[in-house]
Formats: C-alpha cells, sequence, structure tokens
C-alpha cells in the first residue's frame, strides 16, 4: 500500500489517536477549514510546478533504471530492513524521535499532532494531482528485481510519480525542522533518509523520491500563506519545546545506530 492509501491510513492513525479515547455517540462533522486543510482550492498546482515524469529514450528515465538495478544489491541488508520499517508512514513522529530528541505523540504534543492532520488534505492534493495525471508506473513494474514489502495489487495500481512517502515526509519533516531549528539538521537528515528508503525498498523511482521533495517545498511554502496555519506555528513551536525539555529522550545507542544507517547515499 502507497501513495494516496498509504496517506489515508497514515492521516487516519493520527486523526484518531489527536482525536482521544472517547468517542462520541453522533460525532459532530468537521469544520469545513478542517476538512479542506489550510489551503483548500488556494493550494499550488504541483502538477504545473514539477517537471514532467520520465519517459523512455530519456536520460531520466534511464537513471531511474539505473538506480532501481543498482539498489537491489541492498536487499536484506540493515538499510533495507529500515527502508521496511519507513514504508509505516503511520510511525513516522516516532522515526523522527532521535533527530528531535523526544517522541512527540497526542499526549505531550496534542496540538501539533492537530496540525499535522490538518495538513493531510493539502498534502493528498499535493501529492495525487500529478500522480493521476502522469500514471508512472513503479521501477519494479519495468524492470524485474526484489521489493522491501509485497508486491501487491493495490501498490502496482497506485502511480510512482511523485512519491506520496516523500512529500508526506519531507513536508513534516521542513515544518519539524522550523519548530525546532536547532536540530534542524538533523530532522531533515532523517526525512531524507526516510524517502531514499523508498528506492533502497524499490518501489518508487528516483525521480520520483526527488519530485517529491519538491512538491513538499512548494506546498510548505504555500501553508505559510496561511494565517491560520502561521498561527497553530507558533502554538507548536512552545508546546514542542515543554515536551523536549519534559522527555524522556530517545536511546542514544538506538540513535547511534540509525545515524550510522543513514549517513551514506543510495545516490553513490
Amino acid at each position: 500500500m502507497d501513495g494516496r492509501a498509504k496517506l489515508l491510513v497514515a492521516g487516519a492513525i493520527l486523526g484518531l489517536a489527536a482525536g482521544g479515547a472517547a468517542i462520541a455517540k453522533d460525532p459532530p462533522k468537521p469544520a469545513p477549514a478542517a476538512a479542506n486543510g489550510y489551503l483548500g482550492t488556494a493550494a499550488p498546482d504541483t502538477y504545473r510546478i514539477l517537471p514532467p515524469a520520465p519517459v523512455a529514450g530519456t536520460i531520466r528515465y534511464q537513471a531511474d533504471r539505473s538506480a532501481f538495478l543498482a539498489t537491489r544489491s541492498m536487499k536484506d541488508g540493515p538499510r533495507w530492513a529500515l527502508a521496511q520499517q519507513d514504508d509505516k508512514a503511520q510511525d513516522y513522529m516516532k522515526d523522527l524521535s532521535c533527530a528531535i530528541g523526544v517522541e512527540l505523540t497526542p499526549q505531550n504534543a496534542p496540538k501539533t499532532m492537530a496540525m499535522l492532520v490538518k495538513m493531510r488534505p493539502d498534502i493528498g492534493y499535493a501529492t495525487n494531482h500529478p500522480k493521476d495525471i502522469y500514471q508512472r508506473k513503479r521501477p519494479y513494474q519495468i524492470d524485474e528485481g526484489p521489493i522491501c514489502i509485497e508486491k501487491s495489487e493495490a501498490l502496482g495500481k497506485s502511480p510512482d510519480y511523485p512519491s506520496g512517502h516523500v512529500t508526506f515526509s519531507w513536508t513534516v519533516g521542513l515544518v519539524m525542522a522550523e519548530l525546532v531549528p536547532d536540530r534542524s539538521t538533523e530532522i531533515l537528515v532523517r526525512a531524507r533518509a526516510f524517502g531514499e528508503s523508498r528506492m533502497i525498498c524499490g518501489v518508487h523511482n528516483m525521480s520520483a523520491v526527488e519530485s517529491g521533495r519538491t512538491n513538499a517545498s512548494a506546498l510548505v511554502a504555500g501553508l505559510h500563506g496561511s494565517a491560520d496555519f502561521r498561527k497553530d506555528m507558533d502554538a507548536a513551536r512552545v508546546e514542542v519545546a515543554k515536551a523536549r525539555a519534559a522527555g524522556p529522550a530517545p536511546d542514544p545507542a538506538a540513535c547511534a545506530a540509525e545515524a550510522q544507517l543513514t549517513k551514506d547515499s543510495p545516490y553513490n
């Protein structure tokens, strides 16, 4: 499961967590602003912003094929295992805990988590609009090779370009880097590695990973044009600072092992 389906699952899990344990008998309808994310029709048109998806016979298309075939040698190694973990977008805030210095949860950062939930429709539109137009095949559908998750029918039907996982992870990474500027390098290194896991896994082409970062950057620029987003960022900044001070800090040994895995790029 990837792309649109994965974003919906990750968003649903975040949404349920942010909503608390109690479930109303007749839950209220979401407010229009929440239903439309922060931007609604003011969202940047990422289809027009991104370069076109590579087509057969071009340099980018051949580079994608070369990258996929070369990274198949990573199968069953420790970085492959991390890519399998990174497939679980719902665990992304836990994955960022070493970089941030604390694991953010609905309990210690409810406003921050609610903000991420509200961003979900904006991330979904930025991803699915160009995906639906380009209908780019995933790398394992072009060349034979193993991938780090099951080759399901749902995955095969979800287009490659741009990557939904990368759009999601780089968007959240940029937001968190702004909230925790003293850890911005570590946060963005981990966010980059999370995106590169899609190429290592074999479920996205190199161009889909790179376009996902461009996609996210355009979206975050658009989000900053929203007064509601800026207000929520101010509240989240205070909340995250308190969560970091309260701790607990993540396990140093586990963080060192993760840093060792993510320091090398699969592009080399």
